[in-house]
């Protein structure tokens, strides 16, 4: 299996004043967003990355397209790769949110969770480990590949192919413009690199 690179998106206004962004439209990486996705591009200039997809929304496009420049990749639009579907909560304060009874099991026992007339977390997890494992089988073991997405869609992918349970995912770190690689084979998985910060010196470089 190839290389899995999980890339979190640029900061934005709604992650810089702790906001759920969830799905909204229009949500665009802000000035630190845009340095953070400026640093991406710089760091995969190298790289032999074989493909980019991103989450279709605007702050993982605008991250994933200074990185597309770089590598003269397309940026491929998948779907599966979507922020989680927070419902009700979309828009909505982590202060205020904290205030609610049902933040706790958010928190504490996310297996236990769904957001009001959203996803639970085991929907979310199956989505996108289904589209990461659809990305990968489109590609040979020794291929780069790099997707563009979100914090909790991530470290939800992460503690499957780990084997960690679901209810402590929420412990792994996601910031905004960092990656997590893993290695995936048909023996299992490695997480070779978790929340890492640009640059990437052990990632392979073009010869």
């Amino acid at each position: 299996m190839p290389l899995l690179l999980l890339i979190r998106h640029g900061e934005n206004d709604y992650t810089k004043t702790h906001r759920l962004a969830g799905r909204l439209p229009g949500v665009h990486l802000n000035e630190q967003g845009q340095k953070q996705a400026q640093a991406l591009g710089e760091a995969f200039q190298d790289v032999p990355l074989k493909a980019l997809y991103a989450s279709p929304l605007e702050r993982a496009l605008e991250t994933a397209a200074p990185i597309a420049e770089r590598t003269g990749l397309t940026i491929q639009k998948e779907a599966g790769l979507l922020e989680t579907n927070v419902g009700d909560w979309q828009g909505k304060s982590l202060k205020r949110l904290s205030l609610y009874k049902h933040w706790k099991v958010v928190q504490r026992a996310p297996s236990r969770a769904q957001f009001p007339n959203g996803e639970t977390f085991y929907a979310c997890q199956s989505r996108v480990v289904g589209a990461l494992d659809a990305i990968l089988a489109r590609h040979k073991p020794q291929d780069i590949v790099a997707c563009v997405l979100h914090a909790d869609p991530i470290k939800l992918a992460v503690a499957h192919y780990i084997g960690l349970p679901l209810d402590q995912f929420q412990r792994l770190a996601c910031d905004t413009g960092s990656l997590t690689a893993l290695a995936l084979g048909d023996m299992g998985a490695g997480l070779l690199k978790l929340n890492q910060k640009p640059p990437f010196d052990f990632l392979p470089k073009k010869k």
